[in-house]
């Protein structure tokens, strides 16, 4: 094919190609939360990334985004983080995305425990980044219910 169906073709190959590669980053990183491995998920920031988040505030900064969640995780052994409804739209080097968070909390993994969760709405911008790829610059998550308990307060409020 050549023309401007080509160029058409190329365009769109290369925004379903972004939209998984989105997709890829906030999968990679989440499960990455689960599995506490700090600095996985960490590596899904830019430097000068931003986190809204109302309990804890907005922290700036891949690493006291890192320091701020790894403290306000560490007490709770089992986790899991779902990203619901997912959509992205790709700007060139920039991307945007919503979402829905439904996040689960147990206190003895493996065994029979009372969960506490929680959910909201995810809001995101995204950066590609020349040498690294997608990379997070600001995520917004709102929370708009919890049950079972609070997972998630304060970092050092437990």
């Amino acid at each position: 094919m050549t023309g401007p169906d080509a160029l058409g073709l190329d365009r769109r190959l290369r925004e379903l190609e972004d939209k998984e590669a989105l997709r890829g980053l906030l999968v990679r990183g989440w499960r990455a939360l689960d599995r506490k491995d700090w600095h996985a998920w960490a590596a899904c920031w830019a430097e000068d990334g931003v986190l809204e988040f109302g309990p804890w505030g907005t922290t700036y900064g891949r690493e006291a985004i890192r320091a701020t969640v790894e403290e306000a995780e560490s007490a709770l052994p089992g986790m899991q983080h779902h990203i619901l409804n997912l959509h992205v739209e790709v700007d060139g080097d920039r991307a945007s995305g919503i979402g829905y968070m439904w996040f689960v909390a147990v206190t003895r993994p493996g065994g029979e425990s009372s969960p506490s969760s929680m959910g909201g709405a995810y809001a995101w911008e995204f950066r590609r980044d020349p040498d690294c790829g997608w990379l997070l610059v600001r995520q917004r998550l709102g929370v708009a219910w919890t049950s079972g308990g609070d997972a998630l307060g304060p970092p050092g409020d437990r």
